[in-house]
C-alpha cells in the first residue's frame, strides 16, 4: 500500500514559519523525528518511508502554493498511487488556532492551493488535514495574517499540534480515513 502526503506551504526564506505553510511545518517535523530527508526532485521536495507494512510518499511542491495541484497530479501519477490514498496538510482560516479536521473530501473553502489540486485532478475526492490558524485580522488584512508568522505563544504550542498532526496521517495511513476521523476529529 502507497500513500502520498501532500504539505502545502510556498518556497523561499521569506515564507517560513508562517502560516500558509503548516503543511511544510508538519511534513518538515516529521523528517526530523523519524530521521529522512527530502530530495528536491520535479515540481516538489520529495522524501520516502516506510512505516508499518506502508510505503509513505511524502511532497512538499516547489510550484508554490497556488500550483500545488501540478505536483500532486504528477507524484501521484508518477508514483501510481491512487486519489483514496492522498491527505493533503493545509493551513484553514475558520478554524480556531491548533484545531485538526480531517475530512475525506470537501470543498476548497476559498485556499488557493486546494483549488489548484482540484483543478488538476478533476475530483475533490481526497483526504485533507486542515490545520486551523484562526482568523485574527483586521478586514481586508487576511493575505497578510496568512503570511504572517506565528505569534510567540503560538510558536511554543505549535510542536504538540504537529505531532498530533502527524499521528492522524499516520493513522490514516495505517487504520484508514473513518477509524482516524473518528478517534481524532472534535478532540
Amino acid at each position: 500500500m502507497k500513500y502520498l502526503i501532500v504539505g502545502l506551504g510556498n518556497i523561499g526564506k521569506e515564507y517560513e514559519d508562517t502560516r500558509h505553510n503548516i503543511g511544510f511545518n508538519i511534513l518538515i517535523q516529521w523528517a526530523k523525528e523519524a530521521g529522512f530527508l527530502f530530495e528536491i526532485k520535479r515540481y516538489a521536495a520529495v522524501a520516502h518511508v516506510s512505516f508499518k507494512g506502508r510505503q509513505l510518499y511524502f511532497i512538499m511542491p516547489t510550484t508554490y502554493m497556488n500550483l500545488s495541484g501540478r505536483a500532486v497530479k504528477y507524484w501521484m501519477n508518477e508514483l501510481n498511487i491512487p486519489i483514496e490514498n492522498i491527505i493533503v496538510l493545509v493551513d484553514d482560516l475558520a478554524l480556531d488556532f491548533g484545531t485538526l479536521r480531517l475530512r475525506g473530501k470537501g470543498s476548497d473553502a476559498g485556499h488557493n492551493g486546494l483549488k489548484n489540486i482540484d483543478a488538476e485532478l478533476q475530483s475533490n475526492q481526497y483526504a485533507r488535514l486542515r490545520f486551523g490558524i484562526g482568523r485574527d485580522f483586521a478586514k481586508g488584512r487576511q493575505v497578510d495574517f496568512v503570511l504572517g508568522k506565528w505569534p510567540k505563544i503560538q510558536m511554543e504550542q505549535l510542536p504538540e499540534r504537529i505531532s498530533t498532526a502527524i499521528e492522524i496521517c499516520q493513522s490514516f495511513c495505517t487504520a484508514g480515513l473513518a477509524n482516524t476521523m473518528s478517534n481524532y476529529n472534535n478532540k
